[in-house]
């Protein structure tokens, strides 16, 4: 455990200097992720926000605030959970990652999940589904395991998509709902 930990660590350490794509210039701070080298369930968004590039941790500002509602309605420990988004850095605007941008950061994330080793990666949106799975449509995979590489997905909206629109909150307390069923 505490070898994984350490590599969590030395992984983290690499993100923070990290500038291979241009979003290093425009951060406070990188995101690398959060939660125990030993999580059984990892969560996966697309990148950082304001308050997220600002405090140099994932799922803080108000997304990150109906995530833990999500998490915390369906008995789900935040701090057992490990974080993390695609991208490290915050894109300028909030604006969606470019392919350059997920495709510098993908290592990261992927190592990430190779030292943690998740019985489950929760994944959050479109952007996150097609960086980890190459699928474009949400609509098709919410509320559904997917096994990709010997790893098990699951696939619901995020939760930015959840405070726009009362019908994808909807689909998400849904699919969260199932979550605890699956887990459980």
């Amino acid at each position: 455990m505490e070898d994984k930990k350490d590599r969590l660590y030395q992984l983290a350490e690499q993100i923070r200097k990290c500038t291979s794509c241009p979003l290093w210039k425009g951060r406070l701070l990188a995101v690398p992720g959060e939660g125990p080298a030993d999580a059984k369930i990892m969560i996966v968004g697309e990148g950082p926000g304001a308050e997220e590039d600002r405090l140099s941790k994932p799922f803080m500002g108000r997304a990150g605030k109906l995530l833990s509602e999500l998490l915390e309605k369906n008995r789900f420990d935040r701090e057992r959970i490990f974080i993390t988004n695609c991208v490290k850095c915050r894109p300028p605007k909030n604006r969606d990652p470019s392919k350059q941008e997920l495709e510098a950061c993908r290592h990261w994330l992927e190592e990430q999940i190779k030292i943690i080793k998740p019985e489950l990666v929760i994944i959050l949106g479109r952007i996150a589904l097609k960086n980890l799975l190459g699928k474009a449509k949400i609509g098709d995979f919410h509320g559904k395991i997917i096994v990709h590489n010997q790893q098990k997905y699951f696939v619901t909206y995020h939760p930015s998509a959840g405070i726009r629109m009362v019908k994808w909150k909807k689909l998400l307390e849904d699919d969260f709902e199932k979550l605890k069923k699956i887990t459980l």
